[in-house]
């Protein structure tokens, strides 16, 4: 008898502010480029990637490809996604 699964989808659970801070800090504390850019992409389909894509400046289609498996976003981008959620970057000493 097979065991049947549901996919997981990331951006679920994502939909408080300290939910998102907590969630972006892991990823950034993982350190690697892409599971930032992947957890940065979970968080604008929780909050509605058209209005983060606005907020940011770059069109729906750009921040689709930004922030994809492929993706590697610009600083812009990324500053403008972190302003559009509300969100501010820290940086402390290793």
């Amino acid at each position: 008898m097979a065991i049947e699964t549901t996919k997981w989808d990331g951006s679920e659970g994502l939909d408080t502010p300290e939910a998102i801070a907590a969630y972006l800090e892991a990823a950034f504390e993982d350190g690697d480029p892409k599971v930032i850019t992947h957890a940065l992409g979970n968080v604008a389909r929780a909050k509605g990637i058209s209005q983060i894509a606005r907020d940011a400046g770059v069109t729906r289609a750009g921040l689709y490809k930004a922030l994809s498996a492929e993706g590697d976003p610009r600083l812009t981008t990324l500053l403008g996604v972190f302003r559009s959620l509300g969100l501010t970057i820290s940086v402390h000493a290793a």
